[in-house]
């Protein structure tokens, strides 16, 4: 009898822990707009995109950008550490695995996982402004 009672104290003090934990870290969120067309795009060092931080810090973490590839954008073939969901707003995402091709075009979605070895680049006459998440540090790593 004794033990239950303490398992359900335990389990009650945990209950109310994460409710407390959940509250405190809704509190400092906050409603997000950004248009994709007044950003403030900062060019890549290594030319040919551009990205409009959104939320979280892609140099750290998981983040949110909108990114830019300028005309005929070639990424070459390179996998990132980490899950980038992708989703076009305009122009079109070109992409190219060991599955085949896929132009994505305006309200279409792709997802890659991390680690997955792909092609990537812009439509050769709009090129492409697209959403991007990343589950974690944005890194692009050549592949073969």
């Amino acid at each position: 009898m004794k033990k239950t009672a303490i398992a359900s104290a335990v389990a009650a003090f945990t209950i109310v822990a994460a409710i407390v934990g959940v509250a405190q870290a809704q509190k400092g969120k906050q409603v997000i707009y950004v248009s994709s067309a007044q950003g403030t795009y900062k060019p890549s060092p290594a030319g040919g995109t551009s990205m409009q931080a959104i939320w979280g810090d892609m140099e750290k973490g998981a983040h949110g950008t909108f990114t830019k590839f300028e005309p005929g954008f070639d990424a070459g073939m390179h996998t990132h550490t980490n899950d980038v969901s992708i989703v076009v707003v305009k122009g079109a995402y070109l992409y190219k695995d060991e599955g085949g091709e896929k132009r994505v075009g305006p309200g279409e979605f792709l997802f890659v996982p991390g680690g997955h070895k792909h092609w990537s680049g812009g439509d050769k006459t709009e090129g492409a402004v697209f959403y991007e998440e990343g589950s974690g540090k944005f890194d692009s790593m050549p592949a073969k």
